[in-house]
């Protein structure tokens, strides 16, 4: 029964043709339990020849389609015509009642048939589509793969390159580690993006878990604002252990976030760090905090007061 059941579901959405001998089956018991319910209706309308026919027209239709809907409309009006069950005769009144019951059954399996061809289409979009998305999946991993290893090559040549420039290995290296530890995150999290809590550990975590707080609720990060934040979060964490909270024994970093409908508000609040004297020329990193969130409609504000750095980052979260 349960297979039955199936194939008939599979039948009216289109996704496949039942045996022909199962469709034949199934409309001759239709037909039969038609033929058999109009015999209840002639105990009190014997005049009633083909509209309990219908039902088992449509049956067959959405189950074997117009292949077997068409045979079953034709047999249910032959029935209709020479089946009786009281003294009424073919006349005249039941031709044109046939007419009208075969013009209602062919409107019926066009509606049916179209259905089923667009359901059947539909069934084949999704199922291209999740092979698609499987596709991808597998893809995503061997770029990621790939992309890994690419990363350990150039940070192995750029170390050997850069072996008499400390200070410029040292820029490099740190962003290069940054943007791996990112990608590895989210490589974790699928491929979608992250919680920005974990972003700040990744980021925030060789300082010293005691060196720094994490207040906002849960918030998952897109893909591509969690890679430009972390860029974002490395800088100033890098300035932190040059010049800021992290470079005193005292001082300690508050990071707080809120969400407003899709606004995210992050805060980078920095405390008893050493006293800021001189501000010099903007460089590669406090470009990188004014520019990175404007494709995400934000902005970037930054001061430097006597307490420590002050830095309030805003954008818009894309849709996941």
């Amino acid at each position: 029964m349960a297979r039955l059941i199936d194939e008939f579901r599979r039948g009216w959405l289109g996704g496949s043709k039942p045996p022909l001998l199962l469709a034949i089956s199934i409309a001759i018991v239709t037909l039969a339990l038609s033929t058999l319910t109009r015999w209840g209706f002639a105990q009190v309308r014997p005049d009633i020849f083909f509209t309990p026919y219908v039902p088992a027209v449509v049956l067959t239709t959405m189950f074997g389609g117009y292949r077997i809907g068409v045979p079953t409309a034709l047999a249910a009006g032959a029935l209709g015509m020479t089946v009786n069950f009281g003294d009424t005769t073919a006349d005249a009144a039941r031709f044109v009642l046939l007419a009208i019951f075969l013009v209602v059954c062919g409107v019926a399996i066009w509606g049916v048939e179209h259905y089923r061809r667009i359901a059947a289409r539909r069934q084949d979009i999704s199922r291209r589509l999740l092979e698609e998305e499987e596709y991808r999946k597998r893809l995503v991993e061997e770029l990621q793969h790939r992309l890994k290893n690419k990363t350990s090559t150039i940070h192995a040549v750029l170390h050997q390159v850069l072996a008499d420039q400390p200070q410029t290995w040292n820029a490099v290296d740190r962003r290069i580690r940054a943007l791996s530890a990112t990608d590895d995150l989210i490589s974790r999290m699928d491929g979608t993006g992250c919680d920005i809590r974990e972003l700040l550990r990744s980021e925030l975590g060789p300082y010293g878990h005691v060196r720094f707080n994490l207040n906002g609720t849960p918030l998952f990060l897109p893909a591509k604002l969690a890679v430009s934040l972390a860029l974002m979060f490395h800088e100033l964490a890098t300035n932190a252990s040059k010049y800021g909270a992290f470079a005193s024994a005292r001082g300690f970093l508050q990071v707080s976030w809120t969400v407003s409908d899709d606004r995210l508000s992050i805060t980078w609040d920095e405390t008893e760090g050493p006293t800021v004297e001189h501000i010099g020329k903007p460089g590669f990193g406090t470009k990188l905090l004014n520019s990175a969130l404007r494709p995400f409609d934000g902005k970037t504000e930054i001061s430097y007061l006597k307490s420590g750095v002050h830095c309030i980052m805003q954008c818009r979260i894309p849709a996941s």
